[in-house]
C-alpha cells in the first residue's frame, strides 16, 4: 500500500454542526413518500415542504429566525394536494416555485416580515398543462424568470414564469422522472429516470442528444452536473441494490468512467456539487453522515466524512454568495430531522485572516446573463460571476408582477366549503319558490 497522500487544500475540511438554539425547531415536516430533498435555501431564507391540512402548504423561514418556531405559523396555501418540490429563482431572492400533486405549479413573492397575525401566503401565479403531480421545480442557471417543472405525466415543461405561459414541452421519458440537472450554462438539461436510462436533452428543440443505462436497482437515481466539465455524477443502485457513484462523459452515455460501490445501506443518495472548489458531497436519506470528494482529472478522490448519530430526511446547501468568508467555511448544507432543520459548516481550517482567495474564486452571482426571449430564441451565455473578497450583501427587494396574475383567492374557504355553501343557498331558493306556489 502507498504512503503517498495526495496534496489537497481541501484533505481537512471538517464538518460542523450549528448548536440547537440556531437551529431551526419546532417544524411540522411532511410525512410524503416522493423522493425530494424536502428544503431549498438561498442566502435569505429556507422553505420546507409542510405536514398541513387542508391541501399541500409549505413554509418560507428567515435565515434569521433561528430557533423555535411559533405553533402557529404563516404557510404558503393554495395547492390542493401535498406540496413536493419548491426552488428559489436564482435571480430574485424574494420569488419561489412549488410543484404539488394537485398538477399545478405556482409561483409566490416572499414578504420582507410576515405580518403579526398573518395565517397564509397566496400565489401570484398558477401555472397549469401537466397531467399528473409535478415532482420537480427546477429555475434555469442564467436565464431570467425561466422555469423547469418535471411530472408524472412524463414530460418536462418550460415556463417563462414572468409572461405565465409554457414555452416547451420536452418528452422522450417513459417513466416517472427522477432528478433534474442544468449544465453550467443551462443549454443542456441531464435526467434521470425509473426506466434506469439517463439523458441528455436539448431542451429548446426537445431532442435527445445523449441516453444510456444508468443504475440499474429499482430505487432512485439522482444526477447533478459537474460545473463547467462534460462530466455528469451520479447516484442510485445496483441490481443488488448497493449503492454507487457513478461517473460519465456526457458526450458518451454507453457505460460510465468510473463505477464506485459504496455500501448496501437503502437510503437514496442526494449528491451536491460545489464548482469552485471542485468538491461533491452526498448525503444518503435515512444515513447521519455525509461524505465528500474531490474531483480532479477524471477521479473522484474520498477526503473525508461527516458523521452524526441523527439521520436526515433532506438536505440541500446554500449558495456559495451566503457562506462566512471570514471563518473560511467554503459550504453550509441545511439538514432535515423530523422536526429539526440543523446547518452543518464545511470549514477549512487556516490561521490567517486575510480573505483566502485560493478557496473562494468567482462565483456565482445573482444577475441573469439573459432574458427568457433572449434564451428561448437560442442564445447561449456563461453565468454572470461575483468576487466574494468585497462580500455580498442580498439585494433589497425587488418586485415580481406577473404580467398572467391568478384569479384573486379567498382566504380561508376551501373548494369544499364553497361548494357547501353554493348548495344550502340553493336548496332554500327552491323552499322559497315551492312555498310561493302553494300560496
Amino acid at each position: 500500500m502507498s504512503r503517498f497522500v495526495r496534496a489537497s487544500k481541501y484533505r481537512h475540511v471538517y464538518g460542523s454542526v450549528a448548536k440547537r438554539d440556531v437551529c431551526y425547531d419546532n417544524l411540522r415536516v411532511s410525512a410524503n413518500a416522493w423522493d425530494t430533498n424536502m428544503i431549498k435555501v438561498n442566502p435569505l431564507f429556507l422553505s420546507v415542504n409542510w405536514n398541513a391540512s387542508g391541501g399541500g402548504a409549505f413554509a418560507v423561514i428567515p435565515l434569521s429566525t433561528v430557533g423555535k418556531l411559533p405553533d402557529t405559523y404563516p404557510l404558503y396555501r393554495g395547492h390542493t394536494g401535498p406540496v413536493l418540490d419548491t426552488d428559489f429563482n436564482p435571480f430574485n431572492d424574494y420569488v419561489i416555485a412549488s410543484g404539488a400533486e394537485d398538477s399545478k405549479v405556482m409561483i409566490w413573492t416572499i414578504p420582507e416580515c410576515y405580518e403579526e397575525d398573518q395565517e397564509a401566503v397566496y400565489p401570484v401565479s398558477k401555472l397549469s398543462g401537466h397531467g399528473r403531480k409535478v415532482g420537480q421545480v427546477l429555475f434555469h442557471p442564467t436565464a431570467e424568470n425561466v422555469l423547469a417543472s418535471a411530472s408524472t405525466d412524463l414530460t418536462i415543461k418550460l415556463w417563462d414564469i414572468e409572461k405565465g405561459v409554457e414555452r416547451q414541452e420536452i418528452t422522450g421519458h417513459t417513466e416517472i422522472i427522477q432528478s433534474l440537472a442544468w449544465n453550467y450554462n443551462g443549454s443542456l438539461l441531464a435526467t434521470t429516470c425509473r426506466d434506469k436510462k439517463i439523458r441528455v436533452f436539448d431542451v429548446r428543440s426537445n431532442t435527445i442528444v445523449q441516453e444510456g443505462p444508468g443504475h440499474q436497482g429499482v430505487k432512485g437515481s439522482r444526477v447533478v452536473w459537474l460545473g463547467e466539465t462534460d462530466r455528469l455524477a451520479t447516484t442510485g443502485f445496483s441490481r443488488m441494490s448497493d449503492r454507487q457513484l457513478n461517473l460519465w462523459d456526457v458526450n458518451n452515455l454507453a457505460k460510465p468512467l468510473k463505477s464506485d460501490f459504496l455500501d448496501t445501506s437503502s437510503g437514496v443518495l442526494m449528491p451536491f456539487y460545489d464548482a469552485d472548489t471542485k468538491m461533491l458531497y452526498l448525503a444518503g436519506k435515512g444515513d447521519g453522515n455525509i461524505r465528500y470528494y474531490e474531483y480532479e482529472n477524471d477521479e473522484l478522490y474520498p477526503l473525508a466524512e461527516f458523521k452524526s448519530g441523527d439521520p436526515q430526511r433532506g438536505m440541500e446547501f446554500l449558495p456559495k454568495r451566503g457562506v462566512n468568508v471570514a471563518d473560511c467555511e467554503i459550504a453550509r448544507a441545511y439538514k432535515v430531522g423530523a422536526n429539526l432543520i440543523e446547518p452543518i459548516s464545511f470549514t477549512v481550517p487556516r490561521k490567517s485572516d486575510a480573505f483566502q482567495s485560493d478557496i473562494f474564486p468567482l462565483t456565482l452571482g445573482d444577475e441573469p446573463s439573459l432574458t427568457a426571449d433572449e434564451w428561448f430564441s437560442g442564445k447561449n451565455a456563461q453565468p454572470k460571476l461575483i468576487d466574494l473578497e468585497a462580500g455580498f450583501s442580498a439585494k433589497s427587494k425587488k418586485e415580481f408582477v406577473p404580467s398572467a396574475a391568478p384569479a384573486p383567492e379567498q382566504p380561508n374557504e376551501s373548494p369544499t366549503v364553497a361548494k357547501q355553501d353554493k348548495d344550502v343557498s340553493r336548496n332554500k331558493e327552491e323552499e322559497q319558490r315551492r312555498g310561493t306556489k302553494k300560496d
